[in-house]
């Protein structure tokens, strides 16, 4: 490998330097802000083992009518932000249907039984144990009625996938989390999925690991990219960085970049909102209460509240409405204190409507390459997909990496 450039040092960018500068490349990061800083600071910091199945748009009408009057806290839209959305949503939906998300979810498992595998060697080089708990997180029920539901489901996952996943009951739930104190029925526990107390820590760990091994992180702009007569080059902010090739690691901001290439990205961008907040007794382990559409998380500033998706366009002002309901769900069962001044997040996920992150060459320019889209995973899924990438990137191909490349996806990039 020669010379590459990566634009974007979220997980994604930072485990694709990390892969690359392990496949003997010269490596350059770019980022405007400090790594992790961005899309991947906002999460839930769950490192999901059993996230074998993306999230899908359902197709039963009770939900949808749900949706569509505001009555579920996972999904909210502002009605005047959705036309722009609409084709993207459209394929998003036809992808959701009963086949067509089978057929998906069998090439995001092969994604999901990889990954702590693939975060593992890059915690222990980082120096990063601290950050990382590995004691699986649960989904929280609050019935009897959903309990009985959430054990069908975890019932039907362990049977279909490698997805390792217990339902525990109200006397269990009680002993792994005594900061619950309300009288709940039970919970799925998926075992083997890890999470961080500090996704933009750790994200900032890799990118330490990756400057130690000689790697090189500059800020920079990457709306400056260009194509020259031996490569690319954008525009840092010492001076121009150059390279053969050039890995677009940006996330919800990679079509914008992509535009003037000729490139149309179909994205569905899914805003999440996270807060933090006081609490003398975390959980053990993040929490997600689907009920409410939100997780709790401990973190080391406290109790992370991180909800569900505002389908918004990306540049609507700030609303609260679903964190605010997150806070008073929380409050139902938890002791949960003030808000810490000044933590209130939001960002978009950068979601392809066909639920796979976009993973290989550019169909039109030599020396581009994708490497975004992952929606909800990207700090699962990061240095996974890095590794295919690299392996494209080598002359290595299989049907996992076909699967994921743009050359195959014209139905979401053209």
């Amino acid at each position: 490998m020669s010379e590459i450039l990566v634009l974007g040092a979220g997980m994604v960018g930072v485990s694709t330097a990390l892969a690359l500068q392990e496949r003997g490349a010269t490596v350059t990061l770019m980022d405007r802000r400090e790594p992790g800083l961005e899309t991947t600071y906002g999460n839930a910091g769950i490192i999901q083992r059993e996230a074998v199945e993306p999230y899908n748009i359902p197709h039963d009408l009770v939900t949808l009518f749900l949706y569509g009057i505001g009555r579920t806290n996972d999904i909210s839209y502002r009605m005047g932000d959705l036309p722009q959305q609409l084709p993207a949503l459209f394929t998003y939906y036809r992808n959701s249907g009963e086949s067509n998300h089978r057929a998906i979810s069998k090439i995001y498992e092969q994604l999901a039984i990889r990954v702590t595998d693939d975060h593992q060697p890059l915690i222990k080089a980082a120096d990063a144990d601290h950050l990382v708990r590995r004691n699986g997180f649960l989904t929280l029920c609050r019935t009897n009625k959903a309990f009985d539901e959430k054990q069908s489901e975890v019932a039907r996952l362990t049977t279909n996938y490698d997805v390792p996943a217990r339902m525990i009951d109200a006397k269990e739930l009680a002993l792994l989390e005594p900061a619950l104190k309300a009288n709940l029925a039970g919970a799925a526990f998926w075992t083997d999925s890890w999470s961080t107390s500090d996704p933009g820590a750790l994200t900032a760990a890799y990118a330490d690991l990756f400057k130690k091994r000689g790697g090189r992180f500059v800020k920079g702009n990457a709306t400056t990219l260009r194509q020259t007569g031996s490569g690319w080059q954008a525009a840092g902010d010492d001076g121009l960085e150059t390279a053969s090739d050039v890995v677009i690691a940006l996330g919800p901001w990679a079509p914008d970049i992509l535009a003037p290439f000729g490139y149309r990205i179909m994205m569905v961008y899914k805003r999440g909102y996270h807060s933090h907040f006081a609490m003398d007794e975390l959980p053990n382990r993040p929490i997600h209460d689907f009920a409410n559409g939100v997780v709790y998380s401990p973190m080391q500033k406290g109790l992370r509240i991180a909800t569900g998706a505002e389908l918004v366009n990306r540049q609507a002002p700030e609303n609260p409405k679903q964190l605010l309901h997150g806070l008073k769900a929380a409050r139902e069962i938890m002791q949960v204190g003030e808000e810490f001044e000044g933590n209130r997040w939001f960002g978009n996920r950068p979601c392809m409507p066909d639920m796979l992150p976009l993973v290989g060459a550019a169909t039109k320019h030599k020396g581009l390459w994708f490497h975004f889209g992952h929606g909800h995973q990207g700090l699962t899924q990061g240095p996974t997909t890095a590794h295919i990438l690299a392996d494209v990137m080598d002359g290595k191909r299989d049907a996992l990496s076909d699967a994921l490349a743009p050359q195959n996806r014209t139905a979401v990039c053209f």
